[in-house]
């Protein structure tokens, strides 16, 4: 069964993606849950017209991205985490620590999906991330992780 994805999930594709899945997997989960669409002529047409509508959006908000992206290049977040005396942390710090920490510290809501990690951070120290804001503007995020 060929469907258009609506959402980005996980192992399968991202939004308005065309997949092929099983045919119960598509009828009894994926359309009901308004996850996907079946990729007939109709379904096809009402997909390039929300993406048109998306493209549109993402266009006049491109100057605002650009400046969120300055924004979040120009702060240092702080992010604690227990650590043993060599400097090694217990765990690893992920993206969702960052986001909850952005949105402590600099009161802006960013999705933990949109933050992208370069390096396993397992110890105490300086590390960069990327925000991936929109499709074609990314930030670069630097941050300390620090001994609580």
């Amino acid at each position: 069964m060929q469907v258009i994805l609506l959402k980005d999930i996980d192992k399968l594709g991202d939004r308005f993606d065309q997949v092929t899945v099983k045919n119960g997997y598509g009828r009894n989960y994926l359309i009901p849950q308004g996850l996907a669409r079946i990729a007939n002529k109709s379904g096809v047409a009402e997909i390039e017209e929300l993406k048109r509508i998306e493209d549109e959006q993402e266009a006049a908000n491109h100057a605002e991205y650009v400046a969120l992206a300055a924004q979040l290049a120009s702060k240092t977040l702080t992010i604690g985490a227990k650590a043993g005396q060599s400097g090694k942390i217990f765990g690893s710090v992920t993206n969702v620590q960052i986001a909850s920490a952005i949105k402590e510290q600099l009161e802006l809501e960013i999705e933990r999906k949109k933050i992208i990690l370069n390096e396993e951070v397992k110890e105490l120290g300086t590390y960069t991330a990327t925000i991936q804001l929109s499709r074609e503007v990314a930030g670069k995020l630097n941050f300390e992780v620090v001994a609580e």
